[in-house]
């Protein structure tokens, strides 16, 4: 579901990942996570969390995104939690997350987009279409495209 999303956005340079060896690019994207493992359930541990999001925001800081894509409330949730902690934000209540949701926050901070993530267990519902993701993802470019030009 994922990476054909991102080539169609142009995020990626094939629509599909097979191996680590299969000369996947992403383009001007990176996915990185709270939580470096699969729980059961999809649902980290508040220790899981605690041990990852420290490689996440030292990532973040290296790659000074100007936007970020939440996959999920978890995700959402603890990078809102993570600027709290850093006291780049003060509350992470201001910020409601929903699929589609974006927020431009404070103090030169990456603009926020929110989508319901994109696990077996959504797509094949139905809760998150391929035509919903596309959405977002375009959302994603246009922003970008605006940084860029006021560049």
């Amino acid at each position: 579901f994922l990476y054909p999303q991102l080539y169609h956005a142009g995020f990626a340079n094939q629509p599909t990942a097979v191996s680590s060896d299969d000369d996947l690019r992403l383009i001007n994207a990176y996915i990185g996570a709270v939580a470096r493992c699969a729980p059961p359930d999809n649902k980290p541990t508040p220790a899981e969390i605690n041990n990852c999001l420290p490689y996440l925001e030292a990532e973040l800081d290296l790659l000074k995104p100007r936007a970020v894509l939440a996959l999920g409330q978890i995700a959402w949730t603890n990078y809102l939690r993570g600027l709290v902690r850093r006291k780049l934000i003060t509350r992470a209540s201001e910020y409601r997350f929903g699929h589609g949701a974006k927020f431009q926050l404070p103090g030169g901070l990456p603009k926020l987009f929110g989508s319901y993530h994109p696990s077996q267990q959504n797509t094949s519902t139905g809760k998150l279409t391929p035509a919903m993701f596309a959405d977002v993802l375009r959302n994603i470019r246009r922003f970008l495209k605006k940084a860029e030009a006021k560049k």
